[in-house]
């Protein structure tokens, strides 16, 4: 009985559903939007002897302001409440994310990439927050499974549009942004504050006795473990551009249309997280470690265009289990007075990985001498990760169940 009252209550939040998995879209959205047009941004400012390493950071640069602003709007989330701040950051995305189409100086769209980052703070973290409060275990593992089975398509759609934009207007693709909009009428429209025992978010923390000590040792070893999964994460998203110029793929048309479909085998990694859903929390974060590692290792040592799009198969299925399995192991250590919080650090650490991944890989290439050795010593770091991660989380789950959250 209560199995089937739980699908019925799910069954009655589908379009919050919807709206949630939709705008959690928006952050990865603002980088994967990008890829293809990486090379030809490098073009237009290739007066700037800098421009190889500063255009793959203006790419990643909301990372930087998300990783400063995130765990203050976590803490606004928990004092003030989900629906409003949420609202108005989804607003002010879309206007920063289409800022770039209007301007030509490559400062004036670092800048505004920074502003949109502060946006992204909010959603992200409150998206994730209200996954936690609108779901049970069962139903939050439902709603990451479709958050990870929707977002290849949304991917897919937008990168086979980023070449054919790009290839008209080096700044087109900013145009995209605009999505934005009608998922901010749907907030409007469907999203409600969440309450806990018949009381307001405001009157939760507001209440000392409601307030549990904030869990800062598992909640740490979860942003070190995001921290390094964000990193390699966005390894192929910002430089898979450059590293597929090394077989050869030079137009932005070409390489979105070789990219598109195998861009979908992200929904492959969502189905492996929920079909790993009874196993713990070493084993799914291990085994989305090994497929992103063996997958950059692959586009690394790859010898022709074919053999990367095989490797970026691989690479594609372990990213579609990172951000489900990291969110799904961060909502098994927060309360509901501590959600906002502890996810405002969460998506602090992600998204501080996703600002410092270029500058990784950058001296990766610099190290080997081709961005493709990046690619493999990035694939290598994947692999270790993947068997100290089992290897620690497993023995700390049956040595001490529960203490970090592992299940």
């Amino acid at each position: 009985m209560s199995r089937l009252v739980s699908f019925f209550r799910r069954l009655t939040l589908v379009p919050q559903g919807i709206t949630i998995v939709t705008a959690a879209f928006l952050p990865i959205f603002a980088i994967v939007s990008m890829f293809p047009a990486v090379p030809a941004i490098i073009d237009h400012f290739a007066a700037d002897p800098d421009a190889r390493w500063k255009v793959p950071m203006m790419v990643s640069a909301p990372g930087l302001t998300i990783a400063l602003i995130a765990p203050f709007a976590g803490w606004f989330v928990d004092r003030i409440g989900r629906r409003p701040l949420l609202i108005g950051a989804t607003l002010l995305y879309g206007i920063f994310g289409t800022a770039p189409f209007f301007l030509d100086s490559l400062n004036a769209v670092f800048a505004s990439r920074l502003l949109l980052g502060v946006a992204e703070a909010a959603i992200l973290t409150i998206v994730n927050t209200l996954i936690g409060d609108y779901w049970e275990d069962e139903g939050r593992r439902d709603w990451l499974m479709l958050q990870g089975v929707a977002g290849p398509f949304l991917a897919s759609g937008v990168i086979a549009l980023s070449g054919p934009a790009t290839a008209i207007r080096w700044n087109g693709i900013f145009l995209v942004y605009l999505i934005a909009f009608p998922i901010f009428f749907a907030m409007m429209a469907w999203l409600f504050e969440p309450k806990r025992e018949g009381h307001s978010v405001a009157q939760v923390a507001d209440t000392p006795r409601a307030t549990t000590p904030f869990p800062w040792k598992p909640v740490g070893l979860l942003g070190l473990v995001t921290l390094c999964a964000s990193g390699l994460y966005y390894v192929f998203i910002i430089n898979g551009g450059l590293a597929f110029r090394e077989v050869g793929v030079t137009d932005p048309s070409a390489l979105s249309a070789m990219t598109a479909l195998p861009s979908l085998s992200v929904i492959v990694g969502a189905l492996v997280f929920r079909a790993l859903g009874g196993k713990s929390n070493a084993v799914q974060l291990s085994a989305f470690f090994l497929m992103l590692g063996l997958g950059l290792l692959g586009i690394g040592m790859a010898t022709s265009a074919k053999w990367m799009i095989a490797a970026l198969v691989i690479q594609q299925t372990g990213a579609g289990m990172a951000v489900p399995s990291l969110i799904a192991w961060a909502q098994t250590k927060l309360p509901f007075e501590h959600r906002g919080r502890g996810m405002g650090i969460w998506t602090a650490c992600f998204f501080f990985g996703q600002f410092s991944s270029p500058f990784l890989v950058h001296k990766l290439n610099d190290a080997t001498g081709t961005m493709q050795g990046a690619f493999t010593a990035a694939g290598l770091i994947g692999l270790v990760l993947a068997v100290i991660i089992f290897l620690f989380l497993d023995r700390s789950a049956r040595g001490a169940t529960g203490k970090l959250g592992v299940a």
